[in-house]
């Protein structure tokens, strides 16, 4: 395990508790019963950087950890406090919480100056001293040997030095465009004359961001010794070359965020796809919203960047040590098995084990609904019903919706493949995933271009909802299979992310799916689904429903219970039915990964309402929606999180689970599970602060990922 002290340094760092007073009952509008969701963002970045302290973690995956907190960060800025910024000067209304788009600002420059202060620390104090005695050491230049430093030259004169390109700054050369996320040095040279100039040189992201300067194998030891000097350092060391008969006077790193929130003007677009790619053009040129330097940066330096990145003053942040910690992924990929989380693979389902013997998908479908919950269970069987349906001759008709399918995406394989057979295929593409919409873009035009139907999504709605459709022709009648899940139709995420997914070909389901598509590629006015909860269509009114069903289960009976597992909860409408079912007596608990902007323990509002966020070694994506509902229980699945977005302006499906052993599982295997995790489980408090739980006196550690990672069907425990 970590440090207590450790843990209790990066816990204790944040903003001092605030004082909540109480609140009149009648009043749940009151600003002081929500927390401000930016502010509950950052407070899920300092629970990933508590891993990245916790030495209980391999020590590699710690440094990935760090490396997200450092992504995290990154998009925290491109999206979040871009939009801040935009709102500053446009009239918008303040949020649930009552925070002027000022004051979050304010709030938000002080937790991050303090957030990264301490992912600093860990990296200095903890990992890289770690690291060493691992036989891994990060050197300076200066600290070359020899042979270290002729290996070292040799790299930078044969594969650095061709790439780069330094950009001076005078009269007759303006200041070159800095890219976003982009590590530079400001680089201050003399000339002969004795005049100075300020250049800028790129390191350049296209190369490996750490250098191998030495592999010594040591003869009592059962690894190899490696060392290492971060390209940055490298570049800066080997300057003299780029400026050949210039004084280098000094250099110093810089790091530079850009606002990447593209906004798609749809209603003007007469092409959504040629509109998106503008769009992604012209992200690369989006205002300056973060400038990092180092501690030393002189004040000279300083103004050249503030002045010509139009970049305030409030927005640069001074750090001591490495700008860019999402480049730390690159140390992290280091081969060394042994600082690792042991390889795993996921198991098939037993319903799947067990096909007729023609190991026929379809005929498993039809005798049961089947449960996928990855990354525990294969991704496979997903990917298998797409192969099988592509190549199927009986099958009439694909429809799938792609949100994040990742390059190289099999899924697209089989797609392409089922066209070529003559089969079917419809395809909603959206264009609209944040930071994938080059991959969709690439992924539209091969599927166009081999002959399917590709639509791109809806005027003014984000496409996030996660279904697939398989259409067979049986005997003289037509069946329909369905694949609906909480996660993206990507292998690789479906590895590292913990999702449900819901295998049936049960027929209201498969003609809900069928009108869903209709929907999508066409026009249609539906307002009612016979199963399926769809959002914006009928997924809050029928979700409210339940929560309200459960108030009058209490009143009656005194055994309502909700459980509610998603990525984030933002939406105060739904807040403040969760606040009047408490107030009613309901049992609330909820498992919220990331943003939660309910405040649970106020007494007489939320004091039956417990709030717990997991963070683990899987990303935890599933949503899981259960409500007690008399004993006649109620379980949903699916893409959509109780935000206002998602309720409001996405497409968004969730999924009922009928089978009474399928709900018992996700009841007592997964949601309960959850609930008892004491090890990698935080509790938010009315401050909205989380306090790590920890094993009681006597009490056996669980740790419900790992326990599902063991115990999955067909494992035996092996990983």
């Amino acid at each position: 395990m970590a440090s207590r002290a450790a843990l209790r340094k990066v816990s204790n760092s944040r903003p001092a508790a605030v004082d909540v007073a109480p609140i009149p009952i009648a009043d749940l509008d009151d600003p002081r019963l929500y927390i401000n969701r930016e502010l509950s963002l950052l407070a899920f970045q300092r629970r990933v950087l508590e891993e990245a302290v916790d030495s209980s973690n391999p020590l590699l995956e710690r440094v990935r950890f760090l490396s997200i907190v450092g992504s995290n960060l990154d998009e925290f800025f491109m999206v979040r406090v871009a939009g801040l910024m935009r709102q500053i000067d446009a009239t918008a209304e303040v949020g649930p919480d009552g925070m002027t788009a000022h004051e979050q600002l304010d709030a938000i420059r002080a937790e991050v100056g303090s957030l990264v202060a301490s992912a600093q620390r860990c990296l200095h104090r903890q990992l890289l001293p770690e690291l060493q005695r691992a036989e891994i050491r990060f050197l300076q230049y200066s600290e070359l040997n020899g042979r270290q430093r002729a290996k070292a030259d040799k790299y930078f004169a044969d594969v650095v030095f061709p790439v780069l390109t330094p950009l001076a700054f005078d009269p007759g050369r303006p200041f070159p465009h800095i890219s976003n996320l982009s590590v530079n040095l400001a680089v201050l040279i003399r000339d002969s004359r004795g005049q100075e100039h300020f250049a800028r040189v790129k390191v350049p992201d296209s190369l490996p961001q750490i250098v191998p300067v030495d592999r010594v194998a040591r003869k009592k030891a059962a690894v190899k010794s490696q060392a290492f000097i971060w390209l940055e350092d490298l570049v800066a060391s080997n300057l003299q070359a780029l400026f050949p008969g210039m004084e280098i006077l000094e250099s110093h790193p810089f790091h530079v965020t850009r606002d990447a929130d593209i906004e798609i003007q749809e209603l003007e677009a007469g092409d959504l796809l040629e509109t998106t790619e503008e769009s992604l053009r012209q992200r690369r040129f989006g205002d300056v919203v973060r400038l990092q330097v180092g501690v030393g940066t002189p004040q000279h330096i300083l103004k050249i960047l503030i002045s010509n990145l139009e970049v305030d003053r409030r927005s640069t942040y001074r750090l001591k040590g490495r700008l860019s910690l999402s480049r730390l992924k690159h140390l992290a990929d280091i081969d060394r098995p042994d600082l690792k989380w042991l390889n795993f693979v996921g198991s098939v389902p037993p319903p799947l084990e067990n096909e007729s013997e023609d190991g026929d998908i379809f005929a498993a479908m039809r005798r049961r609904d089947i449960l996928l919950h990855h990354p525990f269970h294969s991704f496979t069987p997903v990917t298998d019903l797409l192969t099988t349906g592509a190549h199927d001759p009986a099958s009439l008709a694909i429809k799938i919706t792609l949100y994040r399918v990742g390059r190289n995406s099999p899924v697209v394989a089989q797609l392409l493949e089922a066209i070529a057979e003559e089969t079917q295929v419809a395809t909603l593409v959206e264009l609209k995933a944040r930071f994938d919409e080059e991959s969709n873009i690439e992924w539209a035009r091969a599927l166009e271009k081999q002959g399917g139907h590709v639509v791109y999504g809806l005027t003014g709605l984000k496409v996030h909802a996660k279904a697939a459709l398989i259409v067979r022709h049986e005997g003289d009648q037509i069946r329909r299979y369905v694949h609906l899940g909480t996660g993206n139709y990507n292998p690789t995420t479906a590895h590292l992310y913990t999702d449900i997914g819901l295998l049936t070909s049960d027929e209201d389901i498969g003609a809900d799916v069928t009108d869903l598509f209709n929907y999508l590629t066409g026009y249609s006015a539906k307002t009612d689904y016979r199963k399926l909860l769809v959002a914006p269509i009928n997924l809050r009114a029928r979700f409210a429903e339940m929560i309200r069903r459960e108030i009058q289960h209490q009143k009656a009976a005194g055994d309502g219970r909700i459980i509610l597992k998603m990525n984030s909860l933002t939406d105060a409408k739904m807040i403040r039915l969760l606040y009047e079912a408490s107030q009613a007596g309901v049992k609330i608990d909820l498992l919220v990964r990331g943003m939660c902007s309910l405040r649970p323990g106020l007494p007489n509002i939320s004091d039956h309402i417990r709030v717990v966020s997991i963070v683990g070694r899987f990303l935890e994506h599933s949503r899981i929606y259960y409500f007690h509902n008399g004993g006649d229980e109620v379980i949903y699945a699916g893409s959509a999180d109780l935000m206002t977005r998602n309720l409001n302006r996405r497409v968004e499906v969730l999924f009922p689970i009928e089978d009474r052993k399928l709900v018992r599982h996700l009841r007592d295997r997964v949601l309960e599970l959850y609930l008892q995790d004491n090890v990698k489980a935080r509790e938010m408090l009315v401050d909205g602060s989380y306090t790590r739980k920890t094993p009681a006196p006597g009490e056996p550690p669980v740790n419900a990922q790992e326990e599902l990672l063991q115990h999955r069907p067909g494992s035996n425990g092996r990983r």
